[in-house]
């Protein structure tokens, strides 16, 4: 994505009928077109002030309008810009498009608007990207994340490791123009220090990756369980809807169904499984293939069993196998259906039979129970960790940058505890601040650039 200096314009708010559509404009003609078309100079006007008046072609009205102007470089992207509102009929847009290519404007690709803020220095990267997080955050979670990246919270922390290694760098690299005199400029003992402790931050941040993505993303949470045992009753419970076919024939779901829904600012993702047992039917294998596939993606799992009629014996084996796919760091909440159907529910013989302590009491077809296991759902979530004011990861991009700069300061230290010549030393450290300078786009490539604006909608 090269960056021309002209004046570029887009619908900057959804197609379709409306009240209001905005269309924006952003470069050096930008006043220059507007007076072609709305009448009025606006370069003579105060920055960020609102001007109504009447968009024409020659005599012909197209639209009344109120545009807002910002002169550079207090502006989004540093440039002059102009912001139309117009009534948002779709023959209205067009015209007023229309009009801006028709006197010097070219239409902006996706993603324009923020690159060249980026490239005018008015943004770093990781903030640039942390707006498209934000235009695609649909709970609170995920906007409390992407707010705080745009404001720069993720940057000021990189930025800050960046500058601590930068010092150290440079007395490396004069010892490397001293090399024949024999002389040390850095201190090996405090840059161990430092590399340690800007290994244990660098740590902590790609450590909540785990939990970014998956507030980014929902929650993923898999019911599973033998057949007939409740699980679409309790998707539907979630959801508040009938999404999934409920029968007393076991083996009614054969596939997955997925859906989502938001508690306490947070989404997840539930996803019903085929009924887990030994079976001939080929389809429904393949089912139960998925159903275990499910339980190794997800970050939570409902292993469900029916307070009546299950096999508690059978119940603990298929446990074990779900506790072998899962893997760690996951939670895992035995749920006791049907408790309607008898008079009590032993709940410390259910957790010697099933060797699992975290158990919950339900009757999915009325609802009892269900409040309690949605707030054990956002107590998990919650205990990973506080979202807000928090600098938490939830771009693989950046998470990947970050396991590269661990890897180079962990050569960094094993080159410094092990008397490695310091041209070796210099140049992994050199690796690293690389890495974290491709975070923020202290350092880029055209191909990162093009890879990261071109998923941005066009008008952003």
């Amino acid at each position: 994505m090269n960056y021309v200096p002209d004046t570029i314009c887009a619908l900057s708010t959804p197609n379709g009928i409306g009240a209001i559509a905005m269309i924006r404009l952003s470069g050096a003609e930008s006043f220059v077109i507007m007076q072609k078309l709305f009448k009025k100079d606006l370069s003579v006007k105060d920055s960020h002030t609102a001007h109504f008046g009447l968009i024409k072609e020659g005599e012909k009205l197209v639209d009344e309008v109120v545009a807002v102007i910002y002169k550079n470089p207090k502006s989004f992207t540093g440039e002059d810009m102009v912001e139309i509102s117009c009534h948002a009929s779709p023959f209205i847009v067009q015209e007023i498009l229309r009009l801006l290519l028709k006197n010097g404007c070219r239409m902006a690709r996706e993603g324009e608007f923020s690159l060249r803020a980026y490239l005018n220095g008015k943004v770093d990267l990781s903030q640039a990207e942390a707006i498209a997080d934000l235009i695609a955050s649909e709970n609170k979670a995920s906007h409390e994340m992407a707010m705080n990246q745009m404001r720069g919270g993720f940057a000021k922390v990189i930025n800050g490791l960046r500058e601590e290694l930068i010092h150290f760098a440079s007395m490396i690299e004069l010892e490397l123009d001293f090399g024949e005199e024999d002389v040390e400029f850095a201190d090996r003992t405090e840059l161990v220090v430092l590399v340690d402790r800007i290994l244990k931050e660098i740590r902590r941040l790609s450590g909540s990756f785990a939990l970014g993505n998956v507030l980014k993303n929902g929650v993923p949470v898999s019911i599973v369980g033998e057949p007939n045992v409740g699980k679409s009753t309790l998707l539907n419970q979630f959801l508040n809807e009938d999404r999934a076919i409920v029968s007393n024939i076991a083996g009614t779901t054969r596939d997955v169904i997925e859906d989502t829904v938001t508690y306490n600012g947070i989404e997840f993702r539930f996803i019903d499984t085929a009924g887990i047992r030994d079976t001939t039917d080929e389809i429904e294998s393949i089912g139960i293939e998925k159903a275990f596939e499910k339980v190794k993606q997800a970050s939570i799992i409902l292993y469900m069993i029916d307070a009546a009629h299950t096999d508690l014996s059978y119940a603990r084996s298929e446990l074990g196998k779900v506790r072998a796919v899962m893997g760690k760091d996951k939670e895992l909440i035995v749920v006791i259906n049907k408790v309607d159907t008898v008079e009590k529910v032993d709940v410390p013989q259910f957790q010697t039979a099933l060797g699992h302590d975290q158990i919950v009491l339900m009757a999915a077809k009325e609802a009892r129970g269900i409040e309690e296991l949605k707030d054990i759902l956002v107590q998990f979530v919650q205990k990973q960790g506080n979202v807000t004011g928090q600098v938490i990861v939830s771009n693989a991009r950046h998470f990947d940058a970050l396991n590269s700069a661990d890897e180079s300061l962990e050569r960094v230290k094993y080159s410094l505890n092990n008397d490695i010549p310091t041209d070796l030393v210099a140049m992994d450290i050199r690796q690293c601040l690389h890495y974290l300078g491709d975070i923020t786009g202290n350092i880029n490539t055209e191909d990162l650039l093009d890879s990261i604006f071109s998923n941005f909608c066009i008008g952003k």
